[in-house]
């Protein structure tokens, strides 16, 4: 479990069909341990190896059809977060690391001392995301702004657009979208019980 706090970014090294190296600060990789997680642009992944300065990660066909893997390239910045602790503040909401589909970054606007990034997604996810509601960005963990079939806005402070990789976002950028678990949670529940 992860709570959308970026405290660091990375670098692709190396991706293959099946596997991703990212070079990271060595406390990251201290902090790392074999068969552990850890959430690369907000999806959760297991750590198979590492050195001083990189891990690896395998990933899963599942994996590379649900996330913007397709769009990374070497030397590509990532946001990473390590798992949380019992002892970790939550200061942003319940993240699994689980995306659930890639959006398409439609327009950047600066206001006042905001970003404004305005995001598309499929229509099948749409109805998870509410105005006010959480969700979560490259595993940022966001406030959506206003929300529309298909489409969606928050707005990102100046420290994380310069401490995150939201700093190298352009139109057409390709994101990994993570809606509130409660929702589809709250949905499967309705459904199954005949309320909807």
């Amino acid at each position: 479990m992860f709570t959308g706090i970026i405290t660091h970014t990375g670098t692709v090294a190396q991706k293959a069909r099946t596997t991703l190296r990212v070079r990271a600060g060595r406390d990251v990789v201290r902090a790392l341990k074999k068969g552990g997680s850890i959430a690369v642009d907000g999806v959760c992944l297991t750590v198979t190896g590492k050195t001083g300065d990189s891990f690896s990660a395998d990933v899963m066909p599942e994996t590379f059809t649900r996330m913007n893997v397709s769009s990374l390239t070497a030397k590509s910045i990532v946001n990473l977060e390590l798992p949380a602790s019992p002892q970790t503040f939550l200061s942003g909401h319940i993240v699994q690391g689980h995306v659930d589909a890639v959006g398409i970054v439609k327009g950047i606007k600066k206001e006042g001392n905001q970003f404004t990034l305005s995001i598309s997604v499929p229509k099948r996810i749409s109805r998870y995301i509410v105005s006010k509601g959480s969700i979560t960005v490259n595993g940022v963990s966001l406030t959506v702004i206003d929300a529309k079939q298909g489409s969606f806005s928050v707005g990102v402070i100046p420290h994380t657009w310069k401490s995150t990789m939201f700093k190298t976002l352009k139109p057409k950028s390709v994101v990994n979208i993570e809606v509130d678990i409660l929702a589809k949670y709250v949905e499967n529940l309705l459904v199954k019980n005949k309320y909807i």
